[in-house]
Parts: structure tokens; C-alpha cells; sequence
């Protein structure tokens, strides 16, 4: 895969944890689906790391990539990016310590992180796929 698509599938990675993660608070509201609840959190965990990596690479060879526009969607562009930059850093440890509390059983512990970090994870999956769409597509 060439370099130049690799901003396509960071936005079909994060819309994948998008879907994956609202699907995961489904299984887990609706009860007794535990075993569902736990494949899509690990597989939007899975999709995220992917997106990770695949964004890493990219701007690893690219460098950073200029917002093009001049207009009154420059000012819409950054009030959606920064939250989302210093979120995606901040979510980083609430989503290792949510598995970590999960794998280990500590629900309530895994409960108290996840009531932060899912709502985070949730905006960083969905800014990150407008974030795409403003930069490569307007």
C-alpha cells in the first residue's frame, strides 16, 4: 500500500473502533453478554493500534500535513483537532488501565476508568475521522 492512502485507512480504523466501541456499550447495557462486550473492546483495542501504527508510518515519512484552507473552516478544523490531539494522548493510559482491570477482573476499578475513557476513546475515534475529512477531502 502506498504511503499516499494510508490517511484513508486511519479514517476506516477509526471509524472501525467507532463502531466497535458502540457496540461493545450495547453488549455490556443490555447484560449477560459479557463474552461480546469483551471481543469488541479488544477489537476496537485491535483497530486502534492499527490506526496507530498506520498513522505513525504515514507522518513518519510525510511529516506533518498543513491545514489548506484560509477561510472560516480553519478556525473549525483547529477547535476540533486540539481537543482531539490532547485526548488521544490522555486516553492512552485510561485504555490500558480499563484492559488491564478487565483482564485482571477488578470490575470495579475497570468501571470507574471506563466512565472517562470511553466517552474519550468514543470523541478520538469520531474527530479523528472528521479531522480526515477536513484535511484530505474539503
Amino acid at each position: 500500500m502506498s504511503v499516499e492512502k494510508l490517511p484513508t485507512l486511519n479514517a476506516l480504523l477509526n471509524t472501525t473502533s467507532f463502531i466497535l466501541l458502540c457496540l461493545g456499550y450495547f453488549f455490556i447495557k443490555r447484560g449477560k453478554r459479557i463474552n461480546r462486550h469483551k471481543a469488541s473492546m479488544l477489537s476496537a483495542l485491535f483497530a486502534s493500534t492499527l490506526f496507530l501504527t498506520s498513522y505513525s508510518i504515514y507522518h513518519a515519512q510525510v511529516g506533518s500535513v498543513p491545514y489548506p484552507h484560509h477561510d472560516w473552516t480553519r478556525i473549525l478544523y483547529f477547535s476540533i483537532l486540539i481537543p482531539h490531539v490532547f485526548l488521544a494522548v490522555l486516553m492512552v493510559p485510561l485504555i490500558l488501565a480499563a484492559v488491564y482491570f478487565a483482564l485482571r477482573k477488578k470490575y470495579a476499578r475497570h468501571k470507574r476508568i471506563v466512565k472517562w475513557a470511553w466517552p474519550i476513546w468514543i470523541f478520538v475515534s469520531l474527530s479523528g475521522v472528521i479531522v480526515y475529512a477536513m484535511l484530505y477531502r474539503l
